[in-house]
């Protein structure tokens, strides 16, 4: 089969287009012909070596297809099933092997390249709101980058929960997308960010910050931040925020302050399958509408993380393999 191999950490260049033996289910897994693959933040992340992989490697954890083999112990799924997931190594690739308790099946009606881009966004969002932090109806939160994959999932499952929500873009074009998910204010990023944020919130902040850009944005994260109120930091689009005093939070208004991740949430079985099914039941009713914005041949996968990591992308970023 065709993948995307890693040899070396570095730059988009070195996702390498190559042959590589086809793999085999083992005993609780099932093998799947990828019809779209997810492309995330994390998947940079790895490749650059800031989470530091083994290598080679083929990159990916998330997408969707059709299931073709089933291995030993496997009673949950059959074959010609279509199925989405997002925590399966390997997923940049025509072929791959998932967990079948980590497969969740797909609607006719919910389409492949929404399913492989909807999940990792989708349990992202869902976690922040139920799992890292707990607004409440009626409170108001602010999302960083509410026209990328995960702000505007987080935006339309917060209004869904009867939050008021403020959200920060950086075009014109991107607040548009915004509006659409049903951010109710949407300003642009600045200096001045956090002081147009308590202008909308009568000079109290918000009670929860959902930061993904990091560096570029933490300050005025924090001092948009009502009293006791939390800063979620989960991602690094524009690099790591750099260690600071605790005692600041403090200072702040007895803030709160948490770096989660996905995987924590969905480590056990049973609550994946919760909040993988509230995600896919969403889109499957129009609650949640799931935004494919760039689409790119499996080969040209170095593109795709050029311009991902650019914030040149709206909504969700697919890799298509057998797509010329």
């Amino acid at each position: 089969m065709h993948a995307i191999q890693v040899s070396q950490h570095g730059g988009p260049d070195e996702l390498q287009h190559v042959s590589v033996p086809d793999p085999e289910p083992g005993a609780g897994e099932i093998l799947v012909r990828v019809s779209a693959t997810g492309v995330n933040f994390i998947d940079t992340y790895q490749r650059s070596g800031a989470y530091a992989m083994t290598l080679p490697y083929v990159p990916g954890s998330e997408g969707a297809g059709e299931v073709i083999a089933v291995g030993p112990e496997v009673t949950s799924l059959t074959v010609g099933q279509r199925v989405a997931w997002c925590d399966a190594p390997g997923s940049y690739a025509e072929l791959v092997v998932v967990r079948a308790a980590r497969a969740i099946p797909v609607p006719d009606d919910v389409d492949d390249q929404v399913a492989a881009s909807a999940l990792l966004q989708g349990l992202t969002a869902h976690y922040l709101l139920d799992g890292s932090a707990h607004p409440q109806p009626g409170q108001t939160i602010l999302v960083h980058a509410g026209a990328g994959g995960v702000g505007l999932v987080l935006t339309q499952m917060a209004k869904a929960k009867g939050l008021r929500v403020i959200t920060t873009v950086s075009s014109d074009a991107k607040e548009t997308l915004s509006r659409e998910a049903g951010a109710d204010e949407v300003l642009r990023y600045g200096d001045d960010l956090a002081d147009r944020v308590r202008a909308l919130t009568n000079g109290r902040g918000v009670a929860v910050t959902y930061d993904g850009v990091g560096a570029d944005t933490f300050e005025q994260s924090l001092a948009a931040t009502a009293v006791r109120g939390f800063v979620v930091l989960f991602g690094a689009a524009s690099g790591p925020v750099p260690p600071f005093d605790l005692q600041r939070l403090n200072a702040a208004g007895s803030l709160s302050v948490t770096r989660p991740k996905l995987g924590d949430f969905t480590a056990d079985d049973d609550e994946f399958t919760w909040r993988a099914g509230d995600v896919i039941s969403g889109i499957a009713d129009g609650t949640v509408k799931v935004l494919v914005g760039h689409t790119y041949p499996l080969a040209d996968a170095a593109q795709a993380h050029r311009d991902l990591a650019a914030r040149a992308t709206t909504g969700s970023v697919v890799l298509l393999p057998g797509r010329p």
